[in-house]
């Protein structure tokens, strides 16, 4: 399989839009969210999912998505709605897809039994093969044991998702508020959980989401917990409402003043590294010394300043001999 698309998508912030609701769906397409995923699971009724299919399809092909990652969550494989969610919409709109998200993920072998699918359906409707990525979300304790197998299955996947909600129950935590740090704990109970998946996700290169806050009304709680996960790495969160898409975008990018300072650093690395620079493997910038770990460390920042479109105010100015 080839891999001719770019992974790593902007994902700062994901938008839940239910796949059976036509009015959302429309207004979606107008909101400044990095990824829109149009969902066939929790989102719709069983008896809404066959029709919410082919409503996904028309709103894939005539929608404007400009800008945005386009994504489908199906089912998960122990339902009898997977493979006909897969097939329908990879059919009918594959060359306006862009990845196929997989809930309650538990081993590896469901990635791959996707990732067959997918390459069937890409050979017979003549599309390309391996274009459309897989986002594997983590619900439970078994996916979490297995969540570096997972993250290696497929050269397809692009997402790691921390989906909080089922992993909770799963797990018997002792809160109703997703999300929300359980009573009478005194530390982050979600800490482990998220560092795993970050692990996973790193590792292979892969990126780290982080799930839903369902009190969609209380934006400085979703920005509390937005915070937490960003802090730690993760490439942006899941919004369930237009209020939280600000808040997210603006979490899980850089500040101005630390993505001018990436660049800086990186023009000032790429110079003083030079024949022209002196060949060094460290120099100072200002009163700061860099060298090659700072150079790796602004390329991150420097990477989600420019997925979040973000422009830079200073600029690199060679010393004076």
């Amino acid at each position: 399989m080839t891999t001719p698309v770019n992974r790593l998508r902007p994902r700062r912030s994901c938008l839940a839009v239910p796949g059976s609701n036509p009015r959302f769906l429309e207004k979606a397409q107008g909101l400044p969210a990095d990824q829109v995923f149009l969902d066939l699971e929790d989102a719709c009724a069983p008896l809404a999912k066959p029709e919410a299919r082919h409503t996904i399809v028309k709103f894939l092909n005539e929608g404007d998505w400009t800008g945005k990652t386009r994504v489908v969550r199906v089912n998960d494989w122990t339902t009898e709605w997977t493979y006909r969610d897969v097939v329908t919409v990879v059919e009918g709109a594959g060359p306006n897809l862009d990845c196929i998200m997989l809930p309650k993920v538990q081993d590896a072998q469901q990635i791959v039994a996707l990732d067959l699918l997918l390459t069937q359906i890409e050979k017979t409707m003549g599309f390309e093969v391996g274009k459309i990525g897989i986002e594997a979300q983590i619900e439970n304790a078994q996916g979490l044991n297995n969540v570096n197998e997972i993250a290696q299955a497929s050269q397809r996947v692009e997402t790691i998702i921390f989906g909080p909600a089922d992993f909770m129950a799963s797990i018997n935590m002792k809160s109703l508020v997703v999300g929300e740090q359980p009573p009478g704990y005194p530390a982050d109970a979600y800490h482990y959980i998220l560092m795993k998946i970050l692990m996973a996700a790193r590792a292979n290169n892969l990126q780290a989401i982080d799930g839903p806050y369902l009190q969609i009304r209380n934006i400085d709680g979703y920005r509390e917990v937005a915070q937490r996960a960003a802090a730690l790495g993760f490439d942006g969160k899941w919004v369930l409402h237009p209020g939280q898409v600000e808040a997210s975008n603006e979490i899980f990018s850089p500040s101005q003043e630390d993505y001018d300072h990436a660049e800086l650093i990186l023009d000032a690395y790429d110079y003083y590294t030079s024949e022209a620079g002196g060949k060094k493997g460290s120099a100072m910038l200002g009163d700061e010394m860099i060298d090659e770990a700072s150079r790796k460390m602004a390329l991150v920042i420097a990477g989600k300043g420019r997925a979040a479109g973000m422009r830079r105010t200073s600029t690199f100015e060679i010393p004076e001999a």
